[in-house]
């Protein structure tokens, strides 16, 4: 009896469906939650407020002295009273490091020049320790982090130009005057012998020096924007002052004398005209861009202009062939048929457009669509009299437990470092609701690891843009 019960469990194709059924559900999920720690093991969380996520993202690594304790589980802005903005952290640590000493800091630093990042933490030596689930204060995310990026743009193009400009001027300046700075330097004992006493006084409180460099500072900062006008004014001016000296007298002589009378009618004046140039300088301050169009689109509004002129001249011949084809569309437009045909029209690109705006990233950012023809296309390009077939070249998979040539009990893993499936079925296109990378075709192939899921990371949006 006992044989035959064993016997025909074995042999039941429904109790052996549901264990595989049951195992490869169990293998799924633990797979796809593989960033997030394996179920049913506990954890230590802890909350870290940061000064700002510095592209962090879901997923990265939490490390103490280098190594790996945790991973990041949620990132959520906080947006406080004062109207700025941090970020706050959840972060899943292994138990071993509970809990974690009340002094201990936290730095967002670069894992790669890539712009992969990880938390690190470096603990402290208070004797108190966060609970499970407390949160670390924005005063231990020290020291703030300098980004690359942020060192790089000290140095952008306009000051890089500036840089230059400044070395000629210097350069234009000192030039033949070597003379002259010797003297200088001579001179330089008996001057700060002198300035001392001057220093001293400028030194003293009640002078305010202080705040004269913060006002110098917010003077730099108000004309900084029209440096370049101010420039231009000063070179202009020459030119006009020199311009002026042949008629100083007595055509500017009489104009200082009668400035008097011209300010006294000013000062009675100005005050009716103020809404009239307030107005005219909205006026022109709205039509500055249009301006600015039309100095590089001359040209072309000439050539239109131009070219319009015999078209207009040949437009009434025209206008009258149009009117056969006014009365054809007038009795298209009164046929019954049509406003069906255009409310069954309209229903289809209803219907399309969540599809194309699903769609649209994923060729626009990540142009596979037209990879997906090209390639496809490129598939049956070869073949003999008969017509086009596919070339292809057998690629042996790895042999061993689990490996990806033969059924296996789950995904390829191991323990060969080349006989790891790596699979990504929904990659990353840019659609809505996904970050905005290109991952199809771009995952990172980790050797020696099983990847049945996005990889971590973006991968940004670099991919074949071959028509």
């Amino acid at each position: 009896m006992n044989r035959r019960g064993r016997s025909s469990i074995a042999a039941n194709p429904v109790l052996i469906g549901a264990a595989t059924t049951l195992v490869v559900i169990v293998a799924v999920f633990l797979a796809y939650n593989a960033n997030e720690g394996l179920p049913f093991v506990p954890t230590y969380e802890l909350n870290a407020q940061v000064p700002n996520a510095a592209n962090l993202v879901k997923g990265n690594d939490v490390r103490i002295a280098g190594s790996r304790i945790g991973a990041v589980s949620e990132i959520a802005p906080v947006k406080h009273p004062d109207g700025s903005t941090t970020a706050i952290l959840k972060l899943k640590l292994e138990t071993s490091v509970q809990p974690l000493p009340k002094n201990s800091t936290v730095w967002i630093r670069p894992r790669s020049a890539l712009g992969l990042k990880y938390v690190q933490i470096t603990k402290g030596t208070a004797s108190s320790g966060f609970i499970n689930g407390g949160t670390m204060p924005l005063a231990n995310a020290t020291p703030i982090p300098v980004e690359i990026d942020e060192v790089f743009n000290i140095f952008d193009s306009p000051t890089r130009v500036n840089a230059r400009r400044v070395t000629d001027a210097f350069g234009n300046s000192l030039a033949g005057r070597g003379t002259d700075l010797n003297e200088t330097i001579g001179n330089l004992p008996a001057l700060l012998s002198n300035l001392e006493p001057v220093m001293r006084n400028l030194a003293s409180s009640p002078t305010q020096l202080d705040q004269f460099f913060v006002q110098l500072g917010r003077t730099a900062a108000i004309v900084a924007p029209v440096a370049e006008q101010q420039a231009a004014l000063f070179s202009n001016l020459d030119t006009t002052f020199t311009a002026l000296a042949s008629v100083a007298r007595p055509y500017i002589q009489d104009s200082i004398s009668g400035g008097p009378a011209a300010l006294e009618a000013g000062i009675q004046s100005f005050p009716v005209l103020r809404p009239f140039l307030a107005n005219t300088q909205a006026l022109f301050t709205e039509l500055q861009p249009t301006a600015l169009t039309l100095r590089s689109s001359a040209q072309d509004i000439a050539d239109a202009t131009s070219a319009g002129i015999p078209a207009l001249r040949k437009s009434p011949a025209f206008n009258a062939r149009l009117v056969a084809v006014s009365n054809t569309l007038k009795e298209w437009s009164n046929d019954p048929v049509v406003p069906i045909g255009l409310r069954d029209l309209t229903e289809t690109f209803t219907q399309l457009a969540p599809t194309v705006a699903a769609l649209t990233p994923t060729q626009v950012v990540c142009n596979y669509v037209t990879l997906f023809f090209r390639n496809t296309a490129s598939l049956l390009s070869e073949g003999d009299t008969k017509g086009t077939f596919q070339r292809f070249i057998i690629i042996p998979t790895p042999t061993g437990k689990n490996n990806e040539g033969s059924p296996a009990s789950a995904p390829a893993n191991g323990p060969e470092e080349k006989n790891h499936l790596h699979a990504n079925p929904y990659p990353n296109t840019a659609a809505p609701g996904q970050p905005k990378e290109c991952e199809a075709g771009n995952e990172p192939f980790r050797i020696g690891k099983t990847v049945l899921t996005n990889p971590p990371g973006n991968q940004g949006t670099n991919v074949d843009r071959e028509k």
